[in-house]
């Protein structure tokens, strides 16, 4: 038996039909709404008293659904409501800046009753497992501090505590992409061993092994949808795949770690050329453990199998990095990548092709 729906939405559509009939839609599932005719109303209510999620129409007089929507995402007490973009607008152009305004997702008018009710259901969950998973941090980051200050001693019951944090994590992540399950891991472990071989310490290991455990963070903030698709993913859609590096280094940029974690989720697609992103960076300004995270990620990604296309195989995945050895990944990593399967490493047989 499916769990009751619950949550308040506000809906933003100066059609008052259109907010008739979602209202009345949304209230049979059980979610309290209210309904505002402008951007500006719905500004003043979201303030009075923040809602779980907001469903917004773009062309409307006076202040439009993207400028609604920024204003939301520009305040702390509004910033983390999802907005899911509800309008006739659906050419790739309208997409790309809904999603750069900060929306969720977005549906296409006429819309069907089925597919916004899903849509809502799962933006409403991945929200509160996101406040769960910010909550549990923001604790356990919390409980680490006191303890750090408080005893030297209780060291290694820090790393214990932050190791946990970080597996509960990537599980998170990892319940959303099934099709990816255990991708994290094995690019860590495929980043530990070649630093392994660079002389990296114990501490760098620990660093990079954990980084390497959730460099995919911001895969979280993506519709599922779009994670397990078979086939291409259009322009728009893979542009706010690649938003996931820099979304992922938000996400933990407060978490305290002893280590860089959030410079090596937001390198770890820069390329050595500048080609890569999200900010184009080259060379030695890339760090060193990103660009480890950088080929351990082709390679275990290209063996893999991907909801869009069969596994490549091993020998394809190593190609790749030789051919881009020194122009788009670090020649010394490639060398020693390279030299770890010549000598027997092998990523788990079901994977490779």
């Amino acid at each position: 038996m499916n769990e009751p729906c619950t949550g308040s939405i506000v809906i933003v559509d100066d059609n008052p039909n259109n907010l008739q009939v979602l209202g009345s839609m949304l209230q049979l599932e059980g979610y309290k709404v209210r309904p505002a005719l402008n951007g500006e109303l719905a500004l003043q209510a979201i303030a009075a008293s923040p809602p779980d999620l907001v469903l917004l129409d773009i062309r409307m007089p006076g202040m439009d659904g993207y400028e609604t929507c920024r204003h939301l995402k520009a305040q702390a007490e509004t910033a983390g409501i999802p907005v899911i973009f509800i309008s006739a607008l659906n050419e790739s152009e309208d997409k790309l800046t809904a999603f750069d305004a900060g929306a969720v997702d977005f549906v296409s008018k006429p819309f069907q009753a089925a597919e916004v009710l899903a849509r809502v259901r799962v933006q409403l969950q991945l929200h509160r497992m996101q406040q769960h998973l910010e909550s549990l941090v923001t604790e356990r980051t919390a409980e680490l501090r006191v303890t750090c200050e408080s005893l030297e001693s209780s060291r290694a019951q820090y790393r214990r505590m932050l190791e946990q944090t970080i597996q509960v994590i990537a599980l998170t992540i990892e319940k959303r992409d099934p099709y990816t399950a255990g991708h994290q891991v094995r690019v860590s472990q495929l980043a530990t061993a070649i630093a392994g071989q660079m002389n990296f310490d114990a501490e760098k290991l620990d660093g990079l092994r954990l980084g390497g455990m959730i460099h995919d963070i911001g895969k979280i903030h993506l519709p599922a949808e779009i994670l397990s698709r078979p086939g291409k993913l259009s322009e728009v859609e893979f542009a706010l795949v690649k938003t996931h590096s820099k979304v992922g280094s938000e996400i933990i940029a407060d978490v305290e770690f002893p280590w860089p974690v959030a410079q090596m989720i937001l390198q770890h697609h820069e390329r050595l050329d500048g080609s890569g992103y999200p900010n184009g960076q080259r060379g030695d300004a890339i760090l060193l453990e990103s660009r480890i995270l950088a080929v351990a990620d082709v390679v275990e990604a290209m063996a893999s199998h991907r909801p869009y296309r069969p596994a490549l195989g091993i020998d394809k995945a190593l190609e790749e990095i030789r051919q881009g050895r020194g122009r788009l990944y670090d020649a010394d990593v490639v060398d020693v990548c390279l030299d770890l399967f010549n000598e027997g490493y092998q990523l788990p047989a079901s994977l490779v092709s």
